[in-house]
């Protein structure tokens, strides 16, 4: 763990502690304002998360990659490292969809359990490195046959998603990185924020008429629809809010990532350097509220105005951080954030999974002997919830005591030394 920039590892680690939270209320039905997404337009402190990850996935690029060597094997390096992103992000859809013969309840469960532990294997240990690419590509393409081979229990198995999209977009700025300069890729980037804006406030849409920025009619819902028909968000089915359009503005996210990490590597003092970042995510949320009032701000979207803005934040986020923990030295509150920012893909995939056996896990229902519910619907409805007289602290409660679970789990791994990477 040496060598690392502790103010980012620190701001991954609350990044990924405030997705455990936002993702695992108790109830949905009962949450407090700032732990949920923006109804459409606009955007709260849970709208930051995802595109603080895309910042962090470019800055961390530079700092892996400070000689930018453009060699045969660092290509394989990024090629299977964008596989085993997306594949991990895509199993989380496949988990649920697993069914073997006539298998039900605990058995398959076993069954689900047993195949995660195989892939999860694949997919975060370290290896020879043709070897892992012939594996990771293996499962990779055994999925797209279940997702596309006709296959009943998988032919509505979503393909877009956080981690898809987070793979995806350190492709794209791993090469760029490798082959341009900031200036090319503060162009780049501009191009595709108005390239956009064009595409989703001009060009009209088939079916429905002019342009608009509306939910299921809008330019980039069309177009997710027509290419992954029935692999879309469950809650929309008809587009998705990680789907193929919108990958071109988020794109733009991790070249700010990008550029973020050109600010950090030049040779000037670190108290400018946080000066220029603070100056920097300043320009960037101005500039992305100004933009916002003729192109709202839309994490759904993922609108222009919303890269420049939620980008904007995640910066200054960062130079406040970099100014406190490696200007002023104060490092002794920090360790807990690090525990997390060292491991965060082994907690964004497992707690996606655990959650996901809760469920599976059927009890009696105290309320009705006759029935049975999950497993975490008798933790919380009936253990948890009848603790607080406002269900949404309840809610947040099962939340917080959800992230201090990982907290325990990321606390054994950085005492062991453990980092897990993809």
């Amino acid at each position: 763990m040496k060598n690392r920039l502790i103010s980012l590892d620190v701001l991954r680690g609350l990044t990924i502690m405030l997705m455990t939270v936002v993702n695992n209320p108790g109830d949905w039905g009962n949450v407090f304002p700032p732990f949920l997404h923006a109804e459409w337009h606009g955007c709260t402190p849970t709208d930051l998360v995802f595109p603080t990850f895309l910042l962090i996935v470019g800055i961390s690029a530079v700092l892996a990659m400070p000689t930018r060597k453009n060699t045969p094997e660092v290509r394989q390096k990024i090629l299977i490292r964008t596989l085993r992103i997306f594949t991990l992000g895509w199993f989380l859809f496949f988990f649920s969809k697993i069914h073997i013969g006539s298998l039900e309840g605990l058995p398959l469960l076993g069954v689900r359990l047993l195949i995660t532990a195989v892939v999860s294997a694949a997919l975060f240990t370290e290896y020879d490195r043709k070897k892992q690419l012939y594996v990771v590509s293996g499962i990779f393409l055994g999925m797209i046959v279940l997702a596309f081979g006709g296959f009943e229990d998988y032919s509505t198995v979503r393909i877009p998603g956080v981690l898809q999209r987070i793979a995806v977009v350190y492709a794209v700025i791993s090469f760029l990185y490798l082959n341009t300069t900031p200036r090319t890729q503060a162009i780049i980037a501009a191009g595709l924020l108005l390239l956009y804006w064009g595409l989703m406030t001009l060009v009209p849409v088939p079916g429905f008429g002019p342009a608009n920025l509306e939910k299921g009619t809008n330019l980039a819902g069309w177009v997710d629809n027509l290419l992954l028909p029935g692999h879309l968000w469950a809650s929309a089915k008809t587009w998705d809010p990680e789907g193929i359009l919108s990958t071109l503005p988020a794109i733009a996210t991790g070249i700010a990532g990008l550029l973020t990490g050109w600010l950090l590597q030049r040779p000037v003092p670190a108290q400018a350097k946080a000066v220029n970042l603070l100056l920097a995510g300043a320009g960037g949320i101005i500039a992305g509220w100004l933009w916002g009032q003729v192109f709202p701000i839309n994490k759904s979207l993922w609108t222009s105005s919303y890269v420049l803005y939620a980008a904007g934040w995640g910066v200054v986020s960062l130079a406040v951080l970099y100014y406190l923990i490696d200007v002023k030295g104060w490092k002794a509150w920090t360790k807990p954030f690090v525990m997390f920012g060292v491991n965060p893909m082994i907690v964004f995939f497992f707690s996606g999974i655990v959650p996901r056996v809760l469920t599976a896990i059927k009890v009696g229902d105290p309320a009705d002997p006759s029935k049975e519910i999950s497993l975490q619907s008798f933790l919380y409805k009936h253990q948890l919830a009848p603790l607080f007289a406002d269900p949404r602290a309840a809610s947040l409660s099962w939340a917080l005591l959800y992230l201090l679970f990982w907290f325990g789990v990321v606390y054994v791994l950085y005492r062991r030394g453990v980092v897990v990477k993809v």
